[in-house]
């Protein structure tokens, strides 16, 4: 895809951050050059290389370098604290790690305990440049130890040309995205590059209103994640549109960059459009370029659609996808508001079937307005989960990807999602499994139970609530600011809970099952 844009847009902008740009030759040129470098320190074909890295240019660079290499990419949040980012490098066991340089000192904490031999550092603005080759190298340049070296000095002398290496789209793994899956502890699906590339031709077709090589996409969406991936990044390569990126979403940095570069399409969670209503600036701002938004990740608020709507020329319309999926499978038409239903996730995108069967068996179908599991079938739905069959087979069911969220489809054939059928918390988009909370939780020295629960959340749709039953002698010495500082050095931000709840016990079954339903009475 980024091949082809290049050969037809060749000094069209591919990508804009830090009031600089990169052509789609550049870019090309780059992830040539960075595949040849990777093949030099000996990654062979399926060598995992994660990539540790906010939306900056060297995520594309690497993302396209690693995968023209024929290595299966393996991202993750630079958001995560040790121990999430250590379990997902042994899981996946990558080699080879693609970090910014202020988090060289985490990666470099765990290399005793994993299988990393390359660690590749990068400046958070060593590709913000006219010439990207000009780039003056890593903070950490001078200082690097051996199996450390810096992306510029990496890339730089080395061919243009890609290299040639043998690749079976249908079969070969290009990426490895981990997930809370629908079940428990985090797991890779395994995304083929014929997965990737069918679901950025899905949804671009999807998308009349899309005109090639001539929109501005806003990537607000963290492209380690599968739907910003798809939907910011591949889709508009495909589209050879013009990508602004954006490290992290900041509403008054969005705000203008919209208006800066005349932004056409702007793809996010609820929380973000959310957070843009109520943003005091955004009445300052002129947002009527704007002419197309796609809100996933979680349920968008009829009255958020419309409040938005008030501020753009254009639409935004609601759809459903999950990542091992691609994760795009429904999204609401685009082309006519008539054709939109509120509160619905649309129908199912170009050569996707999705149906509704029984919860208890999953193998009976459900007739219209009958509550039960959504199922998809397509060619964007994974090949599995990473060395992980048992979980496989509980998803995948005669070529049927079980979702294990519980819908509708109405006699016009929309979708309507109604609850979850795990435990799984949805914090703006992003999953929280309660498991792995409670994990951190049973390690907190004053805690003998806990139990994690989601609690509705007027911004981020659900937030994360701790019920804690403390060990004798720490009741009343304990607090929840003691709770959620401990948790806030163990994982990410999105998954320490935000309430604490003291309780003398748990209700559970006979057989010690801890009874969730019953905490949120």
């Amino acid at each position: 895809m980024l091949s082809i844009a290049a050969k037809k847009y060749p000094n069209s902008t591919a990508i804009i951050f830090s009031k600089k740009s990169m052509t789609y030759q550049e870019l090309d040129k780059l992830s040539n050059k960075l595949a040849h470098s990777l093949l030099n320190l000996g990654i062979k074909k399926g060598d995992r290389v994660a990539l540790c890295l906010p939306n900056i240019p060297q995520f594309l660079i690497c993302y396209f370098g690693a995968i023209r290499a024929g290595a299966i990419v393996v991202p993750c949040s630079p958001l995560y604290k040790e121990r999430e980012l250590e379990f997902q490098l042994n899981d996946s066991e990558a080699e080879t790690i693609v970090t910014l340089d202020n988090l060289y000192g985490l990666i470099a904490s765990l290399r005793a305990r994993t299988r990393l031999r390359n660690v590749i550092t990068t400046a958070l603005f060593d590709f913000a440049t006219d010439l990207p080759e000009a780039s003056a190298g890593s903070e950490t340049k001078d200082i690097l130890p051996p199996g450390t070296v810096s992306l510029p000095d990496l890339v730089r002398g080395n061919t243009e040309s890609p290299p040639k290496i043998a690749i079976d789209s249908k079969r070969d793994p290009a990426l490895l995205q981990y997930t809370g899956g629908t079940t428990g502890i985090p797991k890779a699906a395994i995304l083929t590059h014929h997965n990737l590339v069918v679901n950025a031709i899905q949804f671009g077709s999807w998308l009349p209103t899309i005109r090639e090589g001539r929109e501005v996409v806003l990537a607000a969406l963290p492209l380690f994640h599968i739907f910003g991936m798809t939907v910011a990044m591949n889709m508009p390569i495909l589209k050879a549109e013009t990508i602004v990126l954006l490290p992290r979403f900041e509403t008054l940095e969005v705000l203008k960059m919209i208006q800066n570069h005349a932004a056409t399409f702007f793809p996010g969670v609820p929380t973000m459009y959310i957070a843009l209503i109520n943003d005091p600036h955004t009445a300052r701002f002129n947002l009527q370029t704007v002419r197309l938004c796609i809100s996933g990740g979680a349920p968008l608020p009829v009255e958020v659609m419309r409040k938005f709507e008030s501020l753009i020329r254009g639409r935004l319309v609601e759809g459903y996808g999950l990542t091992e999926a691609s994760p795009v499978t429904h999204c609401n038409p685009v082309d006519r508001r008539e054709k939109v239903r509120a509160g619905s996730i649309g129908i199912p995108l170009p050569d996707t079937e999705a149906k509704i069967v029984d919860i208890e068996t999953g193998e009976h179908d459900l007739s219209a307005d009958k509550n039960g599991e959504l199922v998809v079938r397509g060619p964007q739905v994974m090949a599995g989960y990473w060395n992980q069959p048992e979980e496989t087979r509980l998803v995948l069911r005669h070529e049927w990807l079980y979702t294990g969220d519980i819908a509708k489809m109405d006699e016009d054939g929309y979708f309507y999602i109604v609850d979850r059928k795990k435990d799984m918390i949805n914090v703006s988009g992003l999953k929280v499994w309660p498991r792995e909370v409670e994990e951190v939780l049973y390690e907190h020295p004053a805690v003998k139970e806990a139990a994690v629960i989601g609690v509705a959340d007027p911004y981020k749709g659900e937030a994360v609530k701790a019920c804690l039953v403390l060990k004798e002698g720490f009741r009343g010495r304990v607090g929840a600011e003691d709770v959620v500082r401990f948790c806030k050095d163990k994982m990410a931000g999105f998954k320490v809970p935000t309430q604490v709840e003291f309780v003398y016990d748990l209700p559970k079954t006979p057989a010690g099952k801890v009874l969730r339903r019953d905490l949120h009475k």
